[in-house]
């Protein structure tokens, strides 16, 4: 998450992503037994914050009011926010609705309409780890094209989260997440998935395109996010005058789904998930 009104620091952000795809060294932890099951409880809270504010979404509802939501219902598990005040973030969580890819700045003046779809980014730290999970959501009756873009969306998540198997590559869940997409859609490439533990964002950089048998090799006790941003034209993106919230260039629909991960002895294991 790039920091607020400040193009260079956006793009170091984007220049520490391409050089870590590109072999860079990257510092990786290997989480501990114990340090696993903090992820996995962090990840439950996310998950759950997640599910409650999903099933009150409605029309007319504002996406302060979802802000809101989030930071209430975060307290409630004893847990904190991990994007509020992340570089000055002002909020805590993403909203990102329509044509906004990622990074949506929640506002008392945006109301969410019947027809659209909007992605709620959450990340909950829950003594000293975070989860990270995000899901894009229908309010009231979508038009067929921007329903298929949600279900492209998630499925290109899943097939890259099908892929993180103990032994393989990180280059090996780009092709999994372009296979999933084909022609049906346009993966942003600027931004990725990223390691989690004890900070929101390590090492490494998930990029969501790859070549097969390329890139740093999954081993057990890795944790990061897989979070393909998918967009119904093209790839181009803009950002905003507030630094943060990223649109699609063209104006068309963009939608995202996003877990966290850990690699176990047989394969992936997703931590956001409701009990």
């Amino acid at each position: 998450m790039p920091q607020s009104g400040a193009g260079i620091e956006i793009e170091k952000v984007l220049d520490r992503g391409r050089a870590r795809s590109h072999g860079a060294r990257m510092a990786i932890t290997i989480l501990s037994p114990l340090e696993r099951d903090r992820m996995r409880r962090a990840g439950r809270a996310a998950a759950a914050t997640l599910a409650y504010v999903g099933a009150r979404l409605a029309p007319g509802m504002t996406t302060a009011a979802i802000d809101r939501m989030v930071r209430a219902h975060t307290a409630t598990l004893g847990g904190r926010p991990s994007q509020l005040g992340y570089h000055g973030f002002p909020a805590a969580v993403c909203v990102s609705r329509n044509d906004v890819v990622c990074h949506g700045v929640p506002s008392p003046e945006v109301r969410l309409a019947d027809g659209d779809i909007v992605n709620i980014d959450v990340t909950t730290e829950l003594d000293g780890y975070h989860g990270d999970t995000s899901a894009t959501f229908v309010i009231g009756d979508a038009a067929p094209h921007a329903r298929g873009l949600v279900a492209l969306a998630r499925a290109a998540r899943d097939a890259g989260i099908a892929a993180a198997v103990p032994g393989a590559r990180l280059g090996d869940v780009g092709v999994a997440i372009v296979n999933a997409v084909g022609a049906a859609g346009s993966i942003v490439e600027v931004y990725g998935g990223h390691g989690i533990g004890r900070a929101m964002h390590l090492d490494p950089h998930v990029a969501h395109v790859g070549r097969a048998h390329t890139g740093h090799r999954l081993r057990e006790g890795m944790a990061f996010t897989i979070e393909p941003m998918i967009n119904a034209g093209a790839a181009a993106i803009r950002t905003d005058a507030d630094g943060w919230t990223v649109r699609t260039a063209d104006g068309a629909l963009s939608a995202q789904f996003e877990h966290t991960v850990l690699i176990g002895p047989h394969g992936p294991e997703i931590t956001t998930v409701v009990e």
